[in-house]
Formats: C-alpha cells, structure tokens, sequence
C-alpha cells in the first residue's frame, strides 16, 4: 500500500474541506426560518398567506414584526454562520466561500420544502458579512439608501446585488472564488425577482408600507 505524500494529503483535506462546506453550508441554508417562526409563532403557513414567500418581507404582512425580525435575522445569520464557521474550521477562505454559496442556494432551493425557498436577499447579505464584511457593510449601505430614497424593497436589492462585484474590487477584498460568488448570487436575485423587474418596469412595483401585495412580491 502506497504512503499518502505530504501534497496529496493537503490535496485530499481541502476536497474534504471544500465537500463538507458545500453539504453543510446547504443543509443549513435549506432552514426556512419564515416558515417555522411563523408557525410555533401561531401566523399559520406563511406559503398561504400574501406572496406566499416564506422571506421577511412576507412574514411582516402577517402584522407581526416579531416573527418578520426572527425571520430575517435567522435567513441572515445561516449565510454568516455558514461562511465564518467553515472557514473557521478548515483554515480556509475558499470553504467560506463555498459554504456561504452553498448557503444562499440552500435558501432559495431548500431540499425541505421541495425547492421552492425565498429569493434570497437577506442570506445574501448575510453571506457578505461573513466572507468580507466590509462589502457587507457597503452592500446593505446601498440596500437602505435605495430603500430610503426610492421606497423599493425589490429595487433596493437588485441595486446592492449589481454593485457588490464592484464593491469586492473598490474594497480590495476581491479574489477569483469571491468574485465568482458575487456574481453567482447577483444572477440567481435577479433571476428570483424577474415578477419585480416586470413590474418596476411598468411602475407597478409595490413601494414599502404598500398594503396591496402583489402574488410574487
């Protein structure tokens, strides 16, 4: 039996790192905390009420900011977790970054809920903070300034989505993995708000506060 050679060894750990961080960082993302917060929280099932997305956003309209903040911070704080815990553990910027996709895709593809999940935004930021937190803070900036300005929620966070490559860049916090990551979740925001877009196009995009909830708000 051949001995494992020191390069083949730093090899096989970083697949082991790079697999457990992707198996982990989805399991964890694929948590609907929408979905459980308002359950034991007695709002019923959040995919029956308004938009029928199990996001902040959607558990607020049931009138209980209570389980709309336990919602948001729970759907932020997997994608952190999930990225600094696998860095953490395996010594490795690539894992968080694995970790933190994989996170973020767990979201909006969760394995228990058939992979119908929410779009993403607040594991997106969550995500941010824990692989380079500066672009986390420049990201959510650009989210509440939009938000303030324009009172667009889905505007808000197309915007922060679209500039958060450029942020890794002007930040100095840029490489490939972490490049590719911003990119990849920029693609799949934009993609879960294609009803948004259609309807910002047409000036039919519910503004915050707004009472009337669209079916894909």
């Amino acid at each position: 039996m051949g001995t494992l050679t020191p390069i083949g060894f730093f090899v096989s750990s970083a697949m082991v790192g790079v697999i457990t961080s992707l198996v982990g960082g989805y399991l964890l993302g694929s948590i609907p905390f929408g979905l459980i917060a308002t359950r034991l929280g007695g709002a019923g099932d959040i995919r029956k009420l308004g938009s029928g997305n199990i996001g902040a956003t959607n558990v607020l309209r049931t009138g209980r900011r209570d389980l709309a903040a336990i919602t948001l911070l729970g759907d932020g704080g997997k994608g952190a977790v999930a990225a600094l815990v696998a860095g953490a553990v395996f010594s490795s910027p690539l894992a968080a970054v694995v970790a933190g996709g994989a996170a973020f895709v767990g979201h909006i593809f969760p394995v228990w809920l058939k992979f119908r999940g929410g779009k993403g935004v607040a594991t997106f930021f969550g995500v941010l903070f824990g692989v380079a937190w500066p672009v986390g803070l420049a990201a959510g900036a650009t989210w509440i300034a939009m938000a303030v300005v324009f009172r667009l929620s889905s505007l808000a966070a197309l915007t922060a989505a679209a500039l958060t490559p450029l942020y890794f860049l002007l930040l100095h916090q840029s490489t490939i993995p972490r490049l590719w990551l911003a990119v990849g979740m920029a693609v799949l925001i934009f993609i879960r708000h294609r009803d948004n877009i259609r309807r910002l196009l047409k000036g039919e995009e519910p503004r915050i506060g707004a009472t009337k909830t669209p079916p894909s708000a």
